[in-house]
């Protein structure tokens, strides 16, 4: 059952209109500070804010982090994060505060009614192969109450005006790619001077190191957090899309489990089963089985680091398929409502673009590409040679140093803050004082 939708969390963005207006005068009265940054994510301690905020403590930067759980605090803690509540007036003094608010998702990843003033670094959450933001019809989706009204149409007016200057709060938001960075320029709809490439931190895990030691950490990962999985087991990923509140249409049938079962006990393999964390379909067998275990955000909530562990993903429209890639991952795709999904999201370019022109339109199709992926190794290296070859496609950058990059283009625009040139301007009155305090004044001896 998804546990969100656009359609309602449009109207919870429209009731909170003056709580975004009393935030906007709050920010024009408190001063920003010169130094502090603040960061969130919506998926806990993890992606690319982690690796971001990794690279400013090394630089000795004065920051802390929003959390929204126990579980959140108690994972900061373990790594040295300072944390504070995030809907918790010191989270709003926090925010309101801050020269740079980092999110991965959206402005309710700290809090979201103080960040205007602040350099927002939104770092998203991986490459867009669906549409999204504005060039998506789904995000300005308007409350099932009115979408049958006349106010249907200014109130989808009104959001898409909210969401424009949302986005033009944002001052960096890194691309893989500058072919990537064209859909996230239209989708946000900023200037290119806010979207620099400089690859996503996020994927800086998949880079460094060496492929033999990346996928022992990762492997060590899946033990922690699946104790009971059998050893020394093949681990396949399937990742289906989130889609808004819609019944997922890949739930295999039971025949279809017991097909797939049987290609996962012949080749010693687990089906690890990651829904989005917006939304689950019932992926449970028949019959009960240790080959198909679910791989939940409560589990492990950044999977992003796991996937050198993996010998293959299977998915529908997930940007998972992107950072696979970088490994790279045989991937297979699933996807039965190709022709509902593109109508009703939209994608950039064409699915086959991506997926080729042999997706699965079910779970019969893609057991058996599954099959002969793990037991044919010529299909397995035909797999992975599309898999680098659409990295090459996405990713400009695979040396592990995306953050560092990302750091240097938020330093690059503070310095280009009002606020900043106020402080050096400051600076620069102050400097003058001194030199003048150190001139001879006339009559003196």
């Amino acid at each position: 059952m998804a546990s969100f939708s656009f359609g309602a969390g449009n109207a919870r963005k429209l009731a909170t209109v003056p709580l975004y207006a009393a935030g906007r005068i709050f920010t024009l009265l408190v001063p920003r500070s010169h130094d502090e940054w603040v960061f969130g994510c919506a998926v806990g301690i993890g992606d690319g804010a982690l690796a971001l905020w990794n690279v400013a403590a090394a630089h000795g930067r004065t920051a802390v982090w929003l959390v929204d759980s126990e579980r959140e605090a108690m994972d900061a803690a373990a790594r040295g994060i300072r944390t504070v509540r995030k809907r918790s007036l010191p989270g709003l003094w926090r925010t309101a505060r801050a020269r740079v608010v980092v999110v991965t998702h959206g402005f309710g990843d700290v809090n979201r009614y103080v960040v205007s003033g602040s350099v927002v670094v939104q770092l998203w959450h991986g490459i867009p192969l669906k549409r999204i933001g504005l060039d998506s019809p789904e995000t300005l989706r308007v409350p099932a109450a009115i979408a049958s009204t006349p106010a249907a149409r200014p109130v989808r007016a009104l959001l898409r005006t909210m969401y424009r200057g949302a986005a033009r709060r944002i001052r960096v938001l890194p691309a893989a790619s500058h072919l990537v960075r064209g859909r996230l320029e239209s989708a946000f709809g900023l200037r290119d001077t806010s979207v620099p490439v400089t690859g996503e931190p996020r994927v800086d895990v998949l880079s460094r190191g060496t492929a033999a030691g990346r996928r022992a950490e990762a492997c060590a990962a899946i033990s922690r957090a699946l104790p009971d999985a059998p050893p020394d087991a093949r681990f396949v990923l399937y990742a289906p899309t989130w889609r808004d509140g819609a019944p997922d249409p890949a739930v295999p049938t039971a025949a279809e489990w017991t097909r797939l079962v049987d290609v996962l006990t012949r080749h010693d393999a687990v089906l690890l089963v990651r829904s989005h964390p917006l939304g689950a379909g019932d992926y449970r067998p028949p019959s009960p089985t240790d080959r198909v275990q679910p791989l939940g955000s409560d589990a492990v909530q950044d999977v992003t680091p796991l996937l050198p562990a993996l010998d293959a993903l299977v998915t529908d429209y997930s940007s998972l398929a992107f950072d696979a890639s970088l490994v790279p991952l045989p991937t297979l795709f699933l996807a039965p409502d190709v022709e509902e999904y593109a109508r009703r999201r939209g994608f950039y370019g064409t699915y086959a673009d991506v997926a080729g022109d042999d997706w699965a339109a079910d779970w019969t199709k893609a057991a058996a590409q599954l099959d002969a992926l793990l037991s044919d190794a010529g299909v397995h290296a035909a797999r992975v040679d599309r898999a680098a070859a659409l990295s090459a496609r996405v990713h400009a950058f695979r040396d592990g140093r995306n953050a560092e990059r990302v750091y240097r283009a938020i330093l690059a625009a503070t310095a280009e803050t009002p606020a900043s040139r106020r402080s050096a301007a400051v600076s620069r009155a102050s400097r003058r004082g001194e030199l003048d305090d150190a001139r001879p004044r006339e009559g003196t001896g």
